[in-house]
Order: C-alpha cells, then structure tokens, then sequence
C-alpha cells in the first residue's frame, strides 16, 4: 500500500478528532478519498488493470455509504467533509 502510517495519522488528525480517532465518519472518507484518488491516477497509466478497477469501484461504493450515513445522522457535518474535500462541484 502506498500509504504509510505517519500519512494515514495526518489524514485522521486533520479530518477527525486526533490521530488515533480512525472510526469517524469524516476519517474513513477522507482516508477512502485519497486511496479512490491514487487508484485513479494508477488506472489513467494501466486502463487493463481490472483488478485495480474492482477495487476502485469498491471504494467509491464504500465512499457514498458513508456519505449517505452523515447526510442522514448531521447534514452539516456532511456538507463540511464534502467542502473540505471537494467532492462536489
């Protein structure tokens, strides 16, 4: 994988409430947006990796359940990550 542990304690402290904080809402998207944006970049060079494209598709599912749990339990929190991240245009 390609992120190490120190990257993955910055996403977290940035976007939950401290680095150790790995199970909030906002974290796991931020931490699935970066992996969903690596796997991009890695298909636009390999279009014949299928595998790497489940995966993907996989994420990005896992991404809008999320997304769809915050819309539902606290819209400002949503609308903040979605902000934040630049998921909408």
């Amino acid at each position: 994988m390609y992120l190490t542990k120190e990257d993955k304690e910055k996403i977290f402290k940035k976007h939950g409430k401290n680095a150790k904080d790995t199970g909030t809402a906002e974290g796991q998207i931020a931490l699935f947006t970066e992996r969903i944006n690596h796997l991009t970049e890695h298909l636009k060079q390999n279009r014949k990796d299928f595998n790497t494209e489940r995966s993907l598709v996989k994420l990005v599912g896992k991404r809008r359940s999320l997304l769809d749990y915050l819309t539902k339990k606290d819209i400002l929190r949503y609308r903040a990550i979605v902000k934040e991240l630049g998921l909408r245009k």
